[in-house]
């Protein structure tokens, strides 16, 4: 009963520690010299995968900004039938305007030290975000916190499920796992994915979220029934490849939007000296 209502009352977040750890564990040993000496710059000698889990480790701040402001930015939201094109961001924001406006604060270096630090943790944390697929959610049930299912008899939701269920079956610590999957991506894959814009990062999610909906009851994929849906060993087999391959995605595109907004910092920079 006691794991049935942790499952259950376990905030969302995108992946959890380990999932955000393993991409930005990816993503450091992927950027540019010039990128990680900026990083340095601004966050001394916090790497980026204990960066990564701040935005969540904060959620209990009692200030306005993290119980009201940054709330929506941990997520998209996009119908059927919507994509980045057409999606309504919320007058609050989301995870896009949210990654936007810090990438802006990023390449400010009038900025205080204290805001682009916040800015590169955020940057860090919503790129992974944005990699898993029940972060764009469809609208209609919170990105999956309100679909019941029973994990291996213990009840909670399916966005746990993707977040860190079928992560820790693994048990593996995020170094690990980072160097499993990046063993696993060739130089081809890095290429393919080295791709630093957001809509396709979505665009990937959204198809994906459509694809990953068990049927209720029973053991999933075997029919429909009432719900929960039951979730074992073969949800797990069919779905922590593309688990795996959003965690190593996220680590190669955070490498890419990093290292893209540091060479526009230093573009700005040059342009700024020459006029």
């Amino acid at each position: 009963m006691l794991l049935s209502l942790l499952g259950l009352s376990s905030p969302a977040q995108a992946w959890g520690p380990i999932g955000h750890r393993i991409s930005a564990e990816i993503a450091e040993d992927n950027i540019s010299g010039k990128t990680r000496a900026e990083i340095e710059k601004i966050l001394a000698h916090e790497g980026l995968p204990e960066a990564s889990t701040w935005p969540d480790e904060e959620r209990s701040n009692p200030s306005p900004f993290w119980q009201e402001t940054a709330s929506p930015f941990h997520y998209v939201t996009l119908p059927p039938g919507t994509d980045v094109e057409t999606m309504v961001h919320p007058p609050e924001g989301d995870a896009l305007t949210a990654l936007e406006g810090f990438a802006a604060t990023l390449r400010d270096e009038t900025a205080s030290q204290e805001d682009r630090a916040l800015a590169l943790r955020f940057i860090v944390h919503i790129v992974s975000d944005l990699h898993q697929p029940l972060h764009a959610g469809n609208g209609s049930d919170r990105g999956g916190n309100d679909f019941i299912v029973d994990w291996f008899d213990m009840q909670t939701n399916l966005h746990w499920v993707w977040d860190e269920g079928m992560i820790l079956r693994q048990q593996l610590s995020y170094s690990e796992y980072a160097e499993r999957l990046e063993r696993r991506v060739g130089p081809q894959e890095v290429l393919d994915w080295w791709d630093a814009d957001p809509a396709t990062w979505i665009a990937e999610s959204t198809a994906l979220r459509d694809e990953i909906y068990p049927s209720t009851g029973g053991e999933a994929g075997m029919g429909t029934f009432e719900a929960p849906a039951i979730l074992r060993y073969r949800y797990h087999w069919e779905w922590v490849g593309p688990v795996e391959q959003r965690l190593a995605q996220s680590g190669v595109r955070l490498a890419a939007f990093l290292d893209q907004v540091f060479a526009d910092d230093a573009a700005d920079t040059s342009a700024q000296a020459g006029s």
